[in-house]
């Protein structure tokens, strides 16, 4: 970072660059204290501007418990006491440092009630230093010109609970790194491969794990300590800019993952801010989290709650985010979340709900849903805790959709038997569509299910080399065709055999490899199926757009069911067989007689498949079945899932077309 001469606190009080503007901030210090100002980023921080002709950086601190707030820096060199901020009636403690600019990196030095300095970075700074350095540092972020301006108008105006929302998950310090050894591309060089990645495998969003600036590699970003400030491994605020920019000029939407639920005890961070418990609860029975080892913000105090909201608006505001994926929502809601009796203290009713937490969530929904049409909330809640997805003013939590973990689990829980064995565990992929429809549901295959020796999803998977990637084939498919919006980790798409690893790329060697081909080519031509059949995402949250044919052929382990459009147009039927037995003149309902396409197909030879199908499809038969007064009598391949559209001519029909996948062109190596 820039190291600058001598620098000069301004003599005359900070922040009467004219009365104008000393009006507008008491205005907004005032409503920092009424819990109200949700965009506490265009005050407090540091702003690179000009006083009286004067070109500096002006400054602004909540620290309401100092007795003094000095800001140390290269050219005082880093002693308290020389730059002293002003105090104010409000807790805010600012000033302007002529001659103090872009890349000047600062802390606050803050003297406590009891004598001690505490050397703190800013906890609404624009940037910091690269980790393990911990310094704050001055950036304009406003010099940026953004030319998105097309997706920025689509989105407000997009109703993307009925449009296909594909996510590919990613950790972008390990998704892909350097040749030349250095640890990390830089934000542009990612935006670049990442673009042309998500183009070439069909996704449609890309979600970020937490970019907010961490100090500690092994919390994946999940413990942040800058929360206005990307994360400067990757390069400045400009260059994350740039990432998402070119992300929207080529038509992929970013979602970010957001950590309101704690924060870490760093010294340099939020804890004990200016020697008192400011951002937490001093009683740990509130302001501890036991699985994590961290601080839980104090959700009721108007400052810290405003904090956050700041936060929330800031990275939609600033950095063009169109959603945040808020992590660990359930750990928010309760205040006896993964404590004993006596370890936790009720709410003023006595019972176990985070009441200012729940407000809190509340008001980031509102806030955001009513700044910013089209951009999504997306909450991480593993629990029966009803409305998370539902609109605050009919008595939810407001969210766009809520992350299904009992699909997950359910679905993870029965594939990874051994076939003879599911027979007896018919209900575990059933049973979900008895609730199905209560939230707006992503159906998420996260990080969260290939660390901590769970293994990676193609070595869960049982059976024999062939059979691991059949079953994780059946298993994506099943994915993309039930309701709801879809994520797919990284590497999961090419089947890793090793579980993820944050501090080394993914395997891309295995690219080359037939089955990971095959089953990379798979994950593409699902996104291009599913994106292109309107049956398949118009409904996701309507029940009228899912129905059963069967689901309680247990003997066979099989299903069967029809995803239908919005208008009822179109229909397509999905059937899968759960087993390595292949079912020949297996009868399905259908809900229309004519000719049924086969328009996917598991088992076809490109994906590694043993390349059985039906010939291009069936025609349907006046054979009343599952309820139908037509029925079609199909082919199951082994382990596989097929899907068919009914079509009112029949097509041409190939030479030796002996399984018939979507049709998308090869994916290149």
């Amino acid at each position: 970072m820039r190291r600058g001469g001598q620098l000069r606190t301004v003599e005359s009080k900070p922040l009467e660059e004219t009365s104008s503007r000393l009006a507008r901030f008491r205005a907004e210090l005032d409503r920092l204290r009424r819990g109200s100002n949700a965009s506490m980023y265009h005050w407090l921080g540091a702003h690179i501007t000009e006083h009286n002709g004067t070109q500096g950086t002006r400054f602004a601190v909540w620290a309401p418990n100092a007795v003094e707030v000095s800001l140390i820096h290269n050219a005082n060199g880093w002693t308290p006491g020389q730059d002293v901020l002003w105090g104010s009636d409000s807790g805010v403690w600012s000033g302007f440092i002529e001659g103090f600019g872009q890349g000047d990196a600062y802390k606050y030095a803050i003297r406590t009630q009891t004598g001690e300095t505490l050397e703190k970075a800013d906890p609404l700074a624009f940037y910091s230093e690269r980790p393990p350095a911990t310094a704050s540092v001055a950036w304009d972020i406003d010099s940026y010109e953004w030319t998105d301006s097309d997706w920025m108008i689509r989105r407000a105006s997009t109703n993307w609970l009925e449009r296909p929302i594909s996510v590919y998950e990613v950790h972008l310090a390990s998704w892909k790194r350097p040749e030349d050894g250095s640890k990390y591309f830089n934000y542009r060089e990612l935006a670049k491969q990442l673009v042309d990645y998500c183009h070439e495998m069909g996704f449609t969003h890309l979600e970020l794990m937490p970019m907010t600036e961490y100090p500690f590699d092994g919390s994946w970003g999940y413990q942040a300590t800058g929360y206005f400030a990307p994360t400067s491994r990757f390069g400045t605020p400009e260059d994350f800019m740039y990432f998402v920019d070119h992300c929207h000029r080529n038509g992929i939407g970013v979602i970010m993952d957001w950590v309101p639920a704690h924060f870490p005890t760093d010294a340099h961070s939020l804890a004990r801010f200016d020697g008192t418990c400011l951002y937490e609860h001093s009683d740990p029975r509130k302001g501890f989290h036991p699985d994590w080892n961290t601080l839980i913000f104090n959700y009721g105090r108007n400052e810290v709650r405003d904090f956050l909201l700041s936060s929330a608006r800031f990275w939609i505001d600033k950095y063009h985010i169109d959603g945040l994926r808020v992590d660990a929502v359930a750990s928010m809601l309760y205040l006896d979340y993964s404590r004993e009796d006596g370890e936790w203290i009720p709410n003023q009713f006595g019972g176990r709900e985070n009441l200012e937490a729940l407000q809190f969530l509340k008001d980031m929904n509102v806030e955001l849903h009513g700044q910013f049409p089209g951009v999504l909330t997306i909450a991480e809640e593993s629990t029966s805790w009803g409305g998370v997805s539902h609109p605050v003013y009919n008595g939810g939590l407001g969210f766009s959709i809520k992350w299904d973990m009992g699909w997950m689990n359910d679905t993870l829980h029965y594939i990874r038997r051994e076939p003879i064995h599911r027979t007896h565990h018919q209900n575990e992929l059933s049973f979900r569509m008895v609730y199905a429809f209560t939230e707006n549901f992503m159906l998420p295959l996260s990080h969260d299910e290939v660390v901590h020796g769970k293994q990676s999803l193609l070595s869960q998977m049982p059976g024999d080399y062939w059979q691991k990637f059949a079953n994780l084939r059946m298993m994506y498919g099943y994915q993309y065709t039930m309701p709801g919006k879809k994520l797919l980790f990284m590497g999961c798409e090419f089947g890793q055999w090793t579980e993820w690893n944050h501090d080394s790329e993914l395997d891309w060697a295995l690219l080359g490899h037939e089955k990971h081909d095959g089953l990379r080519l798979f994950i593409g031509d699902l996104n291009h199926f599913y994106k292109t059949h309107r049956a398949l995402f118009e409904a996701d949250f309507d029940p009228t757009g899912f129905s059963w044919i069967q689901a309680d052929d247990a003997q066979n382990s099989t299903y069967a069911f029809v995803r239908t459009s919005s208008d009822g147009v179109e229909h397509i039927i999905v059937a899968l067989n759960f087993t390595p037995v292949p079912r020949h003149d297996y009868r399905v309902g259908v809900p229309v007689s004519g000719f049924y396409k086969e328009v996917l197909n598991s088992d076809a030879k490109i994906y590694g498949g043993s390349n059985l199908g039906n010939q291009g499809g069936v025609y349907s038969e006046e054979v009343p079945c599952h309820g139908r007064e037509h029925s079609i009598a199909v082919t199951l391949p082994p382990l596989s899932i097929v899907a068919f559209r009914p079509i009112s001519a029949k097509p041409t029909p190939k030479a030796a077309a002996s399984a018939v996948p979507t049709g998308r062109r090869k994916l290149s190596e």
